[in-house]
């Protein structure tokens, strides 16, 4: 299960599935950006975020809050659409596509503010970025990699797929060392983005 090789080596069978990833998730962004019919459903998204910042605001150690709330949901989330991937990999999908989308509206509404969407991105997004949007991309890979297996399953039943179990086995092992990786990343994420980004803003 923790063989280095190996873990590479599955990683790098799976580049179809990251470059997926990311084609959805710059697909979203590109989409939250220029399409205005959905700015009531990014508003309500972006509500929902701002109610967690609330809630970690009124506790007696928000900083704290902020670390353990941006934590606990990044790999909360980032775990459930690995698995439930498959339920024919539409959850990771979906995932990819709104956080995007979310991404892209922040950008525009930044531009069309007028202030310096470059420097804001330098400084509130790159710093903790760097780790999170991977970690959320590979788990998302996973997370259509678990898709596609449920779909061979079911076209085996009107063509048999030797190898199919082996397959499914495989995925299992070695989606829990990646899913320790990410959530190491996001542990490292999120402490930088509730200490380094929030004092580099703050500038």
């Amino acid at each position: 299960m923790f063989n280095l090789r190996a873990n590479l080596r599955y990683l790098a069978g799976m580049r179809s599935y990251l470059v997926m990833s990311v084609m959805l998730f710059f697909a979203g962004v590109i989409v939250g950006g220029t399409n205005e019919s959905l700015h009531g459903f990014l508003d309500n998204q972006l509500a929902a975020l701002a109610e967690l910042g609330n809630l970690a605001e009124s506790t007696g150690r928000p900083g704290l809050a902020i670390f353990l709330i941006i934590f606990f949901n990044n790999s909360i989330k980032s775990a459930l659409v690995i698995y439930m991937g498959a339920l024919l990999g539409v959850i990771p999908v979906f995932f990819l596509i709104v956080n995007g989308m979310i991404f892209g509206y922040l950008y525009t509404s930044i531009v069309e503010r007028g202030e310096n969407a470059a420097l804001i991105f330098l400084k509130g997004v790159l710093p903790h970025g760097i780790l999170e949007i991977p970690a959320v991309l590979l788990a998302c890979a996973f997370g259509l990699k678990f898709g596609a297996l449920v779909l061979k399953l079911l076209g085996a039943v009107f063509k048999r797929r030797p190898g199919l179990a082996d397959e499914f086995e495989t995925f299992v092992v070695r989606s829990v060392p990646a899913l320790l990786l990410i959530v190491a990343a996001l542990l490292a994420a999120a402490f930088i983005e509730s200490t380094l980004s929030v004092w580099l803003l703050s500038l």
